[in-house]
Formats: C-alpha cells, structure tokens, sequence
C-alpha cells in the first residue's frame, strides 16, 4: 500500500431499503447503527410497483398519472417516518428516495446511481412456495445488486 493512502472496509454510502414491515424496521435500526459506527452515509429508498389500470372492455393502459402521484406521496409519508425514527435514535438520514416500478430493481439502480457500498433490507422469510407465487424483494436484490446486501430478519420465538 502506497504511503498516505488508507482502504476501508466499510462502505461510505449504505442504502436501506424499506417497506413499513416490522422486519424492514429492524433493518432500519440496523442500518442506522452499522451507519453511525462507521461513518457512513445512510440513504434510505422506498419503492413501489408503477400503477397499471387496463380497461377490461379495451385492453388499453388507462392514464394512471393521478394514481401515480398519490403512490408517491404515500411513499414520501412512509420514508418521512421512518427518517423521524431514524433520527430519534440518534442516526441521520442523507436522502431519502422514492422509487416507482419493479421494488428489487428500483433499489438496486439506485444503489448502482449512489455507489451505494452496501444495501440492508428486510425479509419476511416466506415459505418457498408463497416466495415462488409472490416473489421476494430481498432475494432478487441479493441475486442482482453489485455490493454487498444484508438481510435482516427478526428472530423465530
């Protein structure tokens, strides 16, 4: 190593991924502590599927742009609380990011945009087949994100 130079292991930037679950509020507490012992930046993204409505009697993709607004600002209310949480157990919040379309997609381009050096998220721990029919979040962004990502599941009693 080159004198004067320092390399970290820890990331500068982590991104939590969050939906009002009470797994993703333990990845937030997780978040934010790993966060303040390193250092890092916390950013935080709530994301969403795009509203589709398709006329039955057409088949056309009806104009959803109203809907679209009001999913965002439930998303905005969602990451304003949890950055309220954040704060009040003595963490901070950089950004918090909203993200409309496929949720594992929008968290791991946004990620790839804020360098992110590490992405925490919760997981509910579905079963394999409800996994398999409904799809999971946290397993598609392990399987496609470019950092690290850590998953945080609350402990079976």
């Amino acid at each position: 190593m080159r004198k004067g130079v320092t390399v970290s292991i820890f990331p500068t930037k982590i991104l939590l991924a969050t939906d009002n679950s009470e797994e993703a509020t333990l990845a937030a507490k997780t978040a934010a502590d790993i966060a303040q012992k390193t250092g890092s930046e916390l950013h935080i993204v709530h994301a969403r599927p795009v509203p589709v409505y398709i006329d039955p009697a057409t088949e056309r993709v009806s104009d959803v742009r109203g809907a679209e607004e009001t999913v965002k600002g439930e998303a905005q209310q969602l990451l304003d609380t949890q950055v309220e949480q954040i704060k009040a157990v003595g963490g901070t919040v950089a950004e918090a990011h909203v993200g409309l379309g496929r949720p594992a997609q929008e968290i791991v381009n946004l990620a790839d945009k804020i360098a992110a050096g590490l992405i925490v998220v919760g997981s509910r721990g579905l079963g394999g087949i409800r996994r398999a029919l409904m799809g999971s979040v946290s397993d598609s962004v392990v399987r496609h994100a470019h950092c690290p990502v850590l998953v945080v599941r609350k402990e079976k009693r």
